[in-house]
């Protein structure tokens, strides 16, 4: 069980509310890791189960139907979530897609929509990438093309998490291909759209819950309401929200290490080699430590960086740090703790297996690791 008791970031409330995450997840989620893994996807009734308890999208303000909660409580969903082994799909809708609506789309789009995405009867998903263009959003290819009263949209992405449950789409296209990057826009696709297609749902190493996909627009057309917030400004949007979504990757890196250590130690704990356990030796004891002390500086770092954004005082450079650090120490934790379980580690049938593999892809989305190193050098 994840102990976040001693943290200074969380109230009474907090701590109430992640007791019944908590509860939740042990009745719904935790019986039916197998089922969701093997169907590539988590099943829509689950959706619909979060929604029911308010565990998505808590940041949703009252008029649009939600509880206006700040980001605590989205940090206290992805730490219960990733702990309990759920993959990032979920945490998505609260963390990354859902503030673009709400902070850039019109109201006649948060009217209707904001409400589906927090009763899990719509799932969201925001296509990024591209197959020639993945960290770099300039390198953006798909376009949107105005016709009257709406775009025609043409493209490709690939690698997109929710890419088969999602009903509607944050497709990032270029409106004005000259301009670069200032020629960016942020535009709405529903998935019944006539043109709009997706692809297998892709093969990948780990995560294997989170459907990921491969999505094509031939001549999609939406009306230009489907626009979010202003042309050609989408990249300026998707700077001042990758914050949120960094450090969101954050905290499911640092709980992932956590989950962890602590299978480490409870597999040591009980495995003997040379008629004693496999924790009283020093290489074990100090491959632990080494971890612990990693996990006690992390904790700390992401409940300063939590409380900076709760402020909105959180820079994309150290949020850029943030994931830089956190998702390279957890593979490097994740690697550790499988290794000191022996040839087990490499058995799926140990919880440690799936926590390994599952980190490995936090060092690539979301930003990889070598362009979190160029940003925060820019800002030397």
């Amino acid at each position: 069980m994840l102990n976040r008791d001693d943290s200074l970031l969380f109230d009474d409330d907090h701590r109430m509310f992640r007791e019944t995450v908590r509860r939740f997840i042990d009745r719904e989620f935790t019986p039916r890791i197998t089922e969701f893994d093997d169907a590539g996807k988590v099943a829509r009734d689950f959706w619909a189960k979060m929604g029911d308890n308010g565990f998505l999208c808590p940041g949703v303000p009252e008029r649009f139907g939600g509880l206006g909660l700040d980001f605590r409580y989205n940090a206290i969903l992805n730490e219960e979530l990733t702990y309990a082994m759920m993959t990032d799909s979920v945490t998505l809708q609260s963390d990354i897609t859902m503030p673009y609506l709400l902070h850039y789309a019109s109201d006649e789009i948060n009217e209707k929509w904001l409400p589906l995405l927090l009763s899990g009867e719509a799932v969201s998903a925001i296509a990024m990438t591209e197959p020639g263009a993945g960290s770099d959003l300039q390198g953006v290819r798909t376009t949107a093309r105005r016709e009257g009263d709406e775009y025609v949209i043409n493209g490709s992405k690939t690698f997109i998490t929710n890419g088969q449950n999602a009903d509607i789409i944050i497709t990032v296209c270029k409106t004005e291909p000259d301009l670069g990057a200032k020629g960016t826009s942020l535009i709405l696709v529903e998935a019944d759209r006539a043109g709009f297609e997706r692809g297998r749902n892709l093969d990948k190493i780990g995560q294997w819950m989170s459907d990921t996909s491969e999505l094509f627009f031939n001549d999609v057309r939406v009306p230009v309401g489907n626009l979010i917030g202003q042309e050609n400004r989408g990249f300026i949007y998707l700077v001042s929200e990758l914050a949120q979504e960094r450090l969101s990757i954050s905290i499911s890196a640092q709980t992932a290490a956590q989950r962890a250590y602590d299978e480490a130690v409870k597999f040591t704990r009980d495995r003997k080699a040379f008629g004693k356990p496999v924790i009283d030796f020093q290489n074990t004891r100090f491959t632990l430590a080494d971890i612990k002390a990693k996990l006690q500086v992390g904790w700390a770092h992401l409940d300063w960086a939590t409380a900076r954004h709760v402020r909105g005082e959180l820079s994309p450079e150290e949020a850029a740090a943030s994931k830089y650090w956190h998702t390279e120490m957890a593979w490097l934790a994740c690697d550790a703790a499988l290794q000191l379980h022996g040839g087990s580690g490499y058995m799926n049938e140990y919880p440690i297996a799936r926590v390994w593999r599952d980190a490995r892809v936090r060092r690539i989305y979301g930003g990889s690791s070598e362009i979190m190193r160029e940003l925060v050098g820019r800002s030397l």
